[in-house]
């Protein structure tokens, strides 16, 4: 059976320059990068040599890099660290209700500490108002964590405007770009964020690992104690065939990220107009701000996502209903929810996430086969016969 991955937003797979880079730190040299011999210095230079492309891909400077495990590591850190670190009693933080799980967990964490915690609404394409962002800022905020991009339908927050609120009032500001790093051009200093999260594996890196930008000057406290890796910020021996692999992912979507963009985008843009013409009383989600080239989320109402994906996987399709992290979950996404849909548009969503090996055939394919997948399960829908929707 022929098999296609519109799933780029879960995973990505491993692209093979990024392999060959991974390879000899998975052979000979093994060496522990914090040793002084010359094994040792071998895997130090290659963690340096990763640092500084991954710096370049998001506009840093070497030094404001640390690696993690991933993204879920760096968002717990930059939030948890960031209050950990600020002085006072009374704390406050703002986020929005659309963020990824690992930004609205630690949060909601904290406010089992008596943390006071701010989250935003969103509209109907998916955007925070700055302006929500000033008026819920208080003499006790310490943080601001917004997503750069959303995970789901890929809306593009709009960053820049509320980095400059936040550095008025003087406000650490973290973004999780996780879902935006290697698809648009990332620059920390014109977003004006002091934090930003990313993970090699959303751009054809290794699953494992992830970095955080640390703008020069934040304070920041250890999630872990234990050693001196990552400049006295993160404890353990670096994987350094990982990082090394993120290294080489950042550079190729650094160096390839315009005419990429461009290409996925026009695939996308394709898929989408071409099921809307496809499918009665079906949307795209977002589709009226600016987002990130790869993503399409469209609702297609009076049927079950999870029936949706069982279906088309079996076409020899691979797509979701949202999340990865969420999936088998019983609830309605929460960013549908959060954009106004109503709990069961919400469960009959797709999200078609594309890539660097998409090609115009397999969109082809695309629309020759989720039509008739879905207007088959449609005729089995006792709630198909409703009247058409607006």
């Amino acid at each position: 059976m022929k098999r296609i991955y519109f799933d780029h937003n879960a995973t990505t797979p491993l692209a093979p320059e990024v392999l060959a880079a991974m390879l000899p730190y998975l052979t000979d040299e093994f060496g522990n990068a914090s040793s002084i011999h010359a094994y040792g210095q071998n895997a130090r230079g290659a963690v340096e040599q990763a640092r500084s492309s991954v710096a370049a891909l998001v506009g840093a400077r070497a030094a404001e890099i640390m690696f993690t495990s991933g993204g879920t590591e760096s968002n717990n850190h930059a939030i948890l660290g960031v209050v950990a670190a600020a002085p006072g009693d009374t704390k406050h933080v703002i986020t929005s209700a659309i963020e990824h799980v690992a930004v609205l967990d630690p949060c909601k964490a904290l406010t089992k500490s008596g943390i006071e915690l701010t989250v935003l609404p969103v509209d109907r394409e998916g955007l925070v108002n700055p302006e929500d962002v000033l008026r819920a800022i208080r003499p006790e905020t310490v943080l601001i964590t917004l997503m750069l991009a959303n995970n789901e339908i890929g809306t593009i927050e709009p960053i820049e405007e509320i980095g400059k609120i936040a550095a008025e009032k003087g406000i650490v500001f973290h973004t999780d770009a996780v879902q935006a790093a290697g698809k648009i051009p990332i620059d920390v200093d014109k977003l004006g964020v002091d934090l930003l999260s990313i993970s090699a594996h959303k751009f054809c890196g290794p699953k494992g690992v992830g970095a955080l930008y640390i703008r020069k000057g934040t304070h920041l406290g250890p999630l872990m104690y234990g050693g001196h890796s990552e400049r006295d910020r993160r404890p353990g021996t670096e994987d350094v065939a990982a990082i090394a692999g993120m290294g080489k992912a950042a550079e190729v979507a650094r160096m390839g990220m315009r005419t990429e963009g461009e290409r996925v985008g026009r695939l996308r843009d394709r898929l989408e107009r071409g099921l809307l013409d496809r499918v009665p009383h079906s949307w795209v989600n977002g589709a009226r701000a600016p987002r990130v080239p790869n993503t399409a989320n469209l609702t297609f109402p009076f049927i079950e996502g999870e029936a949706m994906v069982i279906a088309l996987d079996l076409k020899g399709i691979a797509c979701s209903t949202g999340a990865a992290c969420s999936s088998g979950a019983v609830e309605p996404s929460h960013v549908l929810m959060a954009l106004g849909l109503a709990p069961e548009d919400a469960r009959a969503t797709l999200r078609l996430s594309l890539g660097r090996e998409t090609t115009g055939e397999e969109i082809d394919f695309a629309l020759a086969t989720i039509p008739a997948v879905i207007e088959r399960l449609r005729q089995l829908s006792p709630t198909y016969k409703k009247p058409a929707i607006a």
